[in-house]
């Protein structure tokens, strides 16, 4: 009997401790609760009191931590503020003719960025705030529709003329050097030197200095009329030859006008016509820039659909630009034309994709090489786009341009 009640005791002393104990972790969990406080203030008392607002949510913490290593960091930096570029056609201008008639200069802002790590990988970069401390001056650019072609280059010993209404000589190859004096549209100098950077060495009446190449040309824009200029083409098999995988896209394709106006134009998937319509302006980046046009405008029809996407038709944005994941169409930037954005993507992947940092590149630029991962389409799909098989694709489509040469 006495074994018995001693057991009934047990049993009840043993239920009554499991109860103590559930309560004493209730009000531990609540005691140890991290949440988010806010203060509030009677109206006539300066006593403060806090309420729980966002109570810790146990199991969505081990479920973060157990299956993801994304992380989140917000910077502030500045950074260039690109220009834009306005194209003019000039039909007193043989055909291929480029004539910068005012050089364009990259603006300053400062720009709050959140960008997201997978470990120590950058998957994504969002701007969320910017401010512009130095306005940008927009490039613009005449380009011939008229007869006969031109294909020139640059050399040592050559009379050319400047094509901008100004054009600045500067003691340094740097933009921000001393101007020594003004050259003015149509003014006829000697090449001494041609540098790779976008800088020449000129002589004009027996005074020297540097100026950019892009503000000169073989034709005086003052005289114009009447001019028919011959253009070297490269052999289909010429051209054919230097494609592969591994090829450099960040030099010329080396195609010519019309072999662009070749292989976008009148092609049944272009249902809007826009890649017809605009082939030249990848003929024009590519010789401005030294990118492979053909390269550039595969991004563009992968990314818009051959121009057929809501961004590429509603903003004339046919490369997805500044799109982010989740917000794609919001997100997107806006061009007032396509020339304009197939201008700007062509300067954004030259000077931070396809040359490391301190590169010189074009115009006086020098590369920041912020997302560099060498020059093959595989090196820039790693940070220009989340899908891993985004080279694959663009560089098939850069395989079909160029197979209808």
């Amino acid at each position: 009997m006495k074994k018995n009640v001693n057991f009934k005791i047990l049993v009840i002393f043993t239920v009554s401790l499991f109860f103590v104990l559930i309560y004493f972790f209730i009000n531990m969990f609540e005691f140890f609760e991290i949440s988010t406080v806010e203060a509030v203030y009677s109206e006539n008392s300066t006593s403060k009191i806090t309420k729980n607002l966002n109570p810790l949510n146990i199991d969505e913490i081990l479920k973060e931590n157990s299956i993801s290593n994304i992380r989140e960091e917000m910077s502030c930096e500045e950074i260039d503020l690109e220009y834009t570029t306005q194209y003019i056609n000039n039909d007193k201008l043989p055909s291929g003719t480029i004539h910068v008639t005012q050089i364009g200069i990259d603006g300053k802002q400062n720009v709050i960025t959140i960008k997201r790590y997978n470990n120590d990988d950058l998957i994504s970069e969002k701007i969320v705030s910017s401010n512009i401390t130095k306005a940008s001056i927009n490039k613009v650019v005449e380009i011939g529709t008229g007869r006969g072609k031109n294909n020139y280059e640059l050399k040592s010993g050559d009379i050319v003329y400047s094509t901008p209404e100004s054009l600045p000589v500067r003691e340094n190859v740097d933009i921000n050097s001393e101007k020594l004096f003004t050259i003015t549209k149509g003014t006829s100098v000697k090449v001494l030197d041609v540098y790779d950077n976008g800088w020449c060495n000129i002589l004009y009446e027996f005074r020297s200095g540097y100026v950019l190449s892009e503000g000169l040309s073989n034709i005086n824009p003052l005289q114009i009329e009447n001019l028919e200029l011959s253009e070297v083409e490269h052999s289909k098999e010429e051209l054919l030859s230097k494609l592969n995988k591994d090829m450099d896209v960040g030099i010329p394709s080396g195609l010519s006008l019309e072999q662009f106006r070749t292989i976008l134009q009148y092609n049944t998937k272009d249902v809007n016509g826009i890649f017809m319509e605009n082939c030249d302006y990848f003929y024009y980046a590519e010789q401005e820039y030294g990118i492979n046009g053909v390269f550039l405008a595969s991004i563009a029809i992968h990314e818009s659909g051959w121009g057929t996407s809501s961004i590429a038709l509603n903003k004339n944005n046919l490369f997805g630009y500044m799109a982010y994941d989740g917000s794609a169409y919001s997100s997107s930037a806006s061009f007032s034309s396509y020339s304009e954005g197939i201008d700007l993507l062509a300067r954004v992947l030259i000077k931070y994709y396809l040359n490391p940092s301190g590169t010189e590149i074009y115009g006086g630029n020098i590369a920041e090489g912020k997302y560099y991962n060498g020059t093959t389409v595989k090196a820039v799909n790693k940070y220009y786009a989340t899908d891993s098989n985004w080279g694959n694709s663009v560089y098939n489509i850069m395989k079909s341009l160029y197979e209808n040469l």
